[in-house]
């Protein structure tokens, strides 16, 4: 394949951010392209007729690439198995099958739970988008700007300094102290003190190396740290996995002062680095729009703030060209030309593209888009490549980093392409498998605590419903919801009983 091919594919897979990175580069590279400041959208392309005779290139290469339905070298490779590009991802909750739009909560693991696993994922705080962009100080400057005023000595100073590059976002130590003194030539008692220095600082909990320490410090300084607490906090992991039955025989007390205990707990900070400064959140900007249309169809658009807007100046080449001497300079301008040509035409292209892939997903799914999720389709790759007249591995690119904004929410155009769960009747047609997990959902949701369906109930109740799954299948879906085992869940919900009895009795 050529270059500019090459070029022409690599922008079909491009998010509009590496998108409009890619053309910053080839406008300051290429002194014939420039941005386009016009009102009228048809300014950015260009006379294709004029710009193949410049080029002297044939439209039919782009062409063949991205409309016909025979395979490319390059698409073979990359796309030898094109239903592998799209493995079955957490679904985008709903909050229900109704017009309501899609719901961000969705069946996690809490913080506590997270954190005594220690799998590493952070919390969010449900601030606006606003906070969350705005620039805050550091953790790690909040810290060594106490350090210098708790440190007069150079030596701890340094020592301190250490420790708090060691400090995750969390405000959790994530190192070994012992290799960092024997790293700085430090005896480890020394260490040790400064550290615990470290451990007062502001937040409270901070420098801690592991949950149950970042706890016990919030505690102490509360003065509520007393020997039936640290039994509670020696046994978080029994806490963590909803044992109270194992946790209250290793506290010792009766049921009543445990629940009072853990929701004293609960209380508590976990993560206290995380009320500093973040990794600044990037909105997802949808690349398609698409609204009802007043004849009750869909209206499908693209969304041109995320498409770049250039221009070839031609009259700058034929200025510049007339006035060239030299062979090599006229011929570093021509190549600058059909660069340029090719580029705008390359983006016209994707743009085409990317809307008529677009297209043809929401007249796959409007099903899903009227009703919900229940009524998202099973569709693959060859679906839609099928319908458009495309190569599956082009409709596998058009779909990877876009987006598409609904009146059901921002989804990935990949969300919609779903594998098929046999339905029960032979007659009926198969269910998309995000819309098996939605129903997944819905049952466990709608479970009481005294009738925990466990993941053979499931099966029993998708059955009646047409839906015909394995029992393994609803235990990988549940898992990846992040939702818990029938034997957990009891556990928690007897857990949330027992507390909303303690607060009514208070």
């Amino acid at each position: 394949m050529t270059p500019q091919l090459q070029q022409a594919i690599r922008l079909l897979q491009y998010s509009n951010i590496e998108l409009a990175a890619f053309v910053e580069t080839e406008l300051e590279r290429n002194p014939l392209l420039e941005h386009e400041t016009g009102d009228d959208p048809t300014d950015i392309l260009p006379d294709r007729a004029a710009a193949t005779a410049a080029d002297g290139s044939d439209d039919s290469q782009l062409a063949a690439l991205e409309f016909s339905g025979a395979s490319t070298a390059a698409d073979d490779a990359i796309d030898s198995d094109p239903g592998s590009l799209f493995p079955d991802a957490t679904p985008t909750e709903i909050a229900n099958g109704d017009h309501s739009g899609p719901s961000s909560e969705g069946p996690q693991m809490s913080g506590w739970e997270t954190l005594i696993q220690r799998n590493g994922s952070s919390d969010t705080d449900g601030g606006s988008i606003e906070d969350q962009l705005t620039e805050q100080a550091s953790l790690k400057d909040h810290l060594l700007g106490q350090a210098g005023l708790a440190f007069p000595d150079r030596i701890d100073h340094l020592i301190s300094t250490h420790i708090i590059d060691m400090c995750d976002d969390a405000g959790y130590i994530d190192g070994d102290l012992v290799i960092l003194g024997d790293k700085l030539g430090i005896e480890q008692t020394r260490i040790e003190r400064i550290l615990g220095v470290l451990q007062g600082f502001d937040p409270t909990g901070v420098c801690a190396r592991s949950l149950a320490e970042c706890l016990r410090l919030q505690l102490i300084e509360r003065d509520r740290y007393d020997p039936i607490m640290a039994r509670l906090i020696d046994n978080l992991a029994l806490l963590g996995q909803h044992n109270i039955p194992a946790l209250r025989r290793a506290v010792g007390v009766d049921s009543d002062e445990l629940a009072e205990m853990i929701e004293e707990v609960r209380a508590l900070e976990p993560k206290p680095g995380l009320r500093f400064g973040r990794v600044m959140t990037q909105p997802v900007v949808p690349d398609v729009y698409v609204r009802a249309a007043r004849d009750g169809g869909w209206h499908v658009e693209l969304n041109t703030d995320t498409l770049p807007r250039v221009l070839v100046n031609r009259s700058y080449y034929s200025l510049v060209s007339a006035t060239s001497r030299h062979a090599g300079d006229k011929d570093y301008l021509l190549d600058c030309l059909q660069s340029a040509n090719w580029l705008v035409k390359s983006l016209d292209q994707r743009a085409r593209t990317i809307l008529k892939v677009a297209e043809e997903i929401v007249r796959q799914q409007d099903a899903f888009l009227s009703y919900g999720v229940q009524h998202l389709r099973p569709i693959n790759l060859k679906t839609v490549a099928d319908e458009i007249k495309m190569h599956e591995s082009t409709v596998s690119r058009v779909t990877s980093n876009k987006y598409v904004s609904t009146p059901r929410g921002i989804f990935e155009l990949k969300y919609f392409f779903t594998s098929a769960i046999q339905s029960a009747d032979s007659d009926t047609e198969a269910h998309s498998s995000e819309a098996v997990r939605y129903r997944i959902k819905q049952l466990i949701d709608a479970e009481l605590p005294t009738a925990i369906l466990s993941d053979d109930k499931i099966v029993d109740k998708l059955k009646d419903q047409g839906i015909d799954i394995a029992r393994r299948t609803v235990a990988k879906y549940r898992e990846g919801m992040r939702i818990s085992s029938s034997v957990q869940r009891r556990r928690e919900k007897s857990l949330a009983l027992a507390g909303e009895r303690q607060r009514s009795i208070a």
